[in-house]
């Protein structure tokens, strides 16, 4: 059974992957800025017992309330072996910015990249303890190649994936594995803001949920670091 810490978590990605995880016995925490807004879903708390889950206010932005989460994990459940990414935020600001779009693109760092970075410093001590450690980062296929005029989108999750690759190396010694998952196109609500592909041609949120569960299950030896995931045809 896995500890599992998942931002994120209240839809999409993050949200397919906490149900599975509670289906398949493990324990959740989920960080979460609004705690009402998984009341009624698949996760709602009333629909599992309190041994398995628990919800923690979470803003990627209010480095105290990802520490906070981290104690309350470790208050309730003793520790966690595992930490999930799924957070994360669109930016259309282009290469030829305005004056006055700095604010939006420093906010897309914070929480594509800053805040990331620190929520697992923050949790590296307990997943090197658990002897077991994971760490999946949703990066995205825009960390691998820049498509298009996201200059501000891209560039924090280049900056993220730099990050990842950085974390594989520490936590290699440290019993802790790293995954990035890159998609391109997944049937979100991002999705539908900046994609004319249709929902159904589109990899599915729960189809990444079925990697994450697969990765836990593998032994250390054998855990991905890169995983890239085309819906359409790249040259």
């Amino acid at each position: 059974m896995r500890t599992i810490l998942i931002s994120g978590a209240n839809s999409g990605i993050g949200l397919n992957i906490a149900h599975k995880e509670l289906k398949a016995g493990n324990r959740i925490s989920i960080g979460l800025r609004d705690l009402e807004s998984v009341k009624g879903s698949v996760i709602d708390p009333n629909n599992w017992t309190n041994e398995k889950i628990l919800l923690n206010k979470y803003d990627a932005l209010d480095k105290f309330s990802a520490k906070k989460w981290v104690e309350n994990t470790v208050s309730k459940f003793g520790g966690f072996d595992t930490l999930i990414n799924c957070s994360g935020v669109l930016s259309k600001v282009p290469f030829l910015y305005k004056d006055g779009d700095e604010e939006e693109i420093l906010n897309t760092f914070n929480i594509n990249f800053l805040a990331i970075w620190h929520l697992c410093r923050i949790s590296w001590k307990h997943l090197s303890q658990s002897n077991n450690g994971r760490i999946i980062v949703l990066v995205s296929m825009s960390g691998k190649r820049s498509k298009g005029d996201l200059a501000a989108y891209s560039s924090s999750k280049f900056a993220l994936m730099s990050l990842c690759q950085t974390m594989k190396n520490k936590g290699w010694e440290e019993n802790i594995r790293v995954t990035a998952i890159c998609p391109s196109w997944v049937n979100t609500k991002m999705a539908e803001k900046i994609s004319s592909i249709e929902k159904s041609k589109m990899t599915q949120p729960g189809d990444i949920a079925e990697i994450c569960s697969t990765i836990l299950k593998l032994p250390m030896q054998s855990v991905p670091f890169e995983i890239a995931l085309n819906c359409n045809y790249e040259i």
